[in-house]
């Protein structure tokens, strides 16, 4: 997996969830749009992360895992209320950004040893 297209797809997940949370709730919060405004950043990163850009790639990573440590009290608290509706919501907007950390994660690593190797082979 592309880090670029999951993070993409994670930005479209944020803004779209995000969106639909406050419109369709009887009582919306201004907070319903915090994953939106996450979506956004992740989409304005998105070129950069598509690039290899490593400052951009950090700043993405960053966003995202502010945005997945941001989802926990979200999750609480329609468990809490017993909202089905936005326990899938905010489960999707979980699982895309789990993932997409995942795959930032292993093309850091990827490009780690990738540079490790090229540096042992101009040793030699």
């Amino acid at each position: 997996m592309n880090p670029a297209n999951v993070s993409l797809l994670n930005a479209i997940v944020l803004i779209v969830l995000g969106l639909i949370g406050y419109f369709s709730s009887e009582n919306p919060s201004p907070t319903a749009f915090i994953p939106v405004v996450f979506g956004v950043i992740l989409l304005a990163t998105n070129p950069g992360v598509r690039k290899h850009n490593k400052a951009i790639a950090h700043v993405a990573v960053l966003a995202t895992l502010l945005i997945l440590l941001g989802l926990a009290m979200p999750l609480k608290g329609a468990i809490g209320r017993g909202d089905g509706a936005a326990i899938g919501r905010v489960s999707v907007m979980l699982i895309t950004t789990v993932l997409a950390m995942v795959v930032f994660i292993r093309s850091f690593i990827e490009a780690r040893k990738a540079k490790t190797a090229v540096a042992e082979e101009t040793e030699q």
